[in-house]
């Protein structure tokens, strides 16, 4: 099969790659390098890279139409920085618009993309969330741009999935708690924790069921959660723990910031329908791999896409 990749040297798309590649796939993947790591992917036989922005509609026009891809993985995203609002629309709305028409051209036989919980709004109605609960994305510059690009996903006209997402966790993420936990332990810094609980998978879970849609299981729009929330703080003690730190530091305990949701959990009924039993590895194990990786690679990024108090 041949597998266009976007944001390929992010931690969903590098990890998709390694899984395509392995089984013998032809991979051609655009990335820009805002926030993906161009040491998480090594060469292959099988394996083009192209440095350049999905908003180029020019290049993306000319690689998907090159390569004429069976299937299009699309993971870039601009969220950086919360204020960002120009790549945010720059990379997600005009980029995205660009890789769905370009897909459609070529005559791909499916999509699949990926969306963000908070298009459902910082403050949900429902706790698991459903897939019938109303979008609402008004809450960041990311779940506004997010939501745009998926909206295109829906009028294209392709054969399509979208996987909606909480927290995907692993050892090659450069946002989110593990990140910023690691990063600020390991220079000896204090650390803060709120009440928020949120569902953490693990991005190779993640991947291995987004090449199972790349082969044609299920269609629309997806789930991809455990089922379950942790806290925070479950997520800061175990990484007190993978670090081996003797002092145990104690973190300061801050209320929920105002655009901060108390808790995003999805029901991942229809999921586990159509993809069947999904093995999600233990918390403790994606903090062990991911404390393992930073400390042979380093870390870098510690990015948020929602405005946090100093």
């Amino acid at each position: 099969m041949k597998v266009f990749v976007t944001g390929g040297s992010g931690l969903v798309g590098s990890t998709t790659i390694d899984i395509l590649l392995a089984r013998g796939d032809s991979v051609l993947a655009i990335d820009n390098y805002a926030t993906g790591r161009r040491d998480n992917l090594s060469k292959h036989d099988k394996l083009t890279v192209c440095e350049g922005s999905i908003a180029d509609k020019a290049l993306v026009d000319q690689l998907i139409g090159d390569f004429k891809p069976d299937v299009v993985i699309h993971t870039a995203a601009s969220y950086k920085d919360p204020n960002d609002w120009y790549n945010d629309t720059l990379t997600n709305c005009v980029g995205g618009a660009n890789i769905v028409r370009a897909a459609k051209d070529s005559g791909c036989k499916r999509l699949i993309y990926f969306q963000t919980a908070l298009c459902y709004g910082v403050k949900p109605l429902e706790q698991p969330i459903t897939l019938n609960h109303p979008i609402n994305p008004a809450n960041s510059s990311y779940a506004i741009s997010k939501t745009a690009a998926e909206n295109y996903v829906q009028y294209s006209g392709l054969d399509w999935v979208t996987f909606r997402l909480a927290n995907v966790v692993g050892p090659r993420g450069v946002s989110g708690p593990l990140a910023i936990f690691y990063q600020r332990l390991s220079q000896g810094k204090k650390c803060f924790v709120t009440p928020a609980r949120r569902d953490f998978v693990f991005s190779q879970d993640l991947a291995r069921n987004v090449v199972r849609a790349a082969d044609g299981v299920g269609h629309g729009t997806y789930h991809f959660s455990s089922g379950k929330d942790v806290a925070i703080r479950e997520v800061y003690d175990a990484m007190v723990s993978a670090m081996k730190l003797n002092d145990k530091p104690e973190p300061e305990l801050r209320p929920l910031g105002a655009d901060d949701a108390p808790s995003i959990l999805l029901d991942p009924s229809r999921t586990f329908k159509d993809f069947g039993n999904i093995e999600f590895t233990p918390l403790n194990e994606i903090v062990s791999r991911s404390v393992d990786y930073y400390a042979e690679h380093g870390v870098e990024g510690g990015y948020t896409h929602l405005k946090l108090d100093k």
